[in-house]
């Protein structure tokens, strides 16, 4: 199969979100979950968790729980997201946890948060994402 003729991927879907494994849930506007089982793709040399794995969770669930409040042919883009690492994980489950805290005419501000399976909390986050109207 070539490019030409490959099926687009279904809107959501993107290599870098099936290589972690991760999940997406959240139905709800203006929120968004993304879980992620660790493997030994997730673990950088130390044995822990990679920063970016946890970034790209929260990057991922916030342009989520942005699109829930976005009407048809409207897209979003991360303009700013900062990750604050609380403690390091190595097993288990990573659930990041977002929410929209305001909305504005061409930005939203969200904030999330990353616990481990034993609910511990792994990770804070703020994030800005434009509103993209082409």
């Amino acid at each position: 199969m070539t490019a030409e003729t490959a099926p687009e991927p279904e809107y959501g879907e993107f290599a870098l979100k099936s290589f972690l494994g991760m999940a997406l849930d959240g139905e709800a506007e203006g929120h968004a979950r993304a879980r992620v089982e660790i493997g030994d793709e997730h673990r950088n040399p130390n044995g822990v968790v990679h920063g970016a794995v946890l970034f790209a969770m929260v990057d991922t669930a916030m342009g989520k729980a942005t699109m829930s409040l976005l009407p048809d042919g409207q897209f979003c883009a991360s303009v700013e997201v900062q990750l604050r690492f609380i403690r390091a994980a190595s097993e288990g489950e990573l659930v990041a946890d977002v929410s929209v805290v305001r909305r504005g005419r061409n930005v939203v501000h969200l904030e999330g948060r990353v616990h481990d399976g034993d609910d511990r909390l792994i990770a804070t986050a703020g994030g800005t994402f434009a509103i993209i109207v082409p």
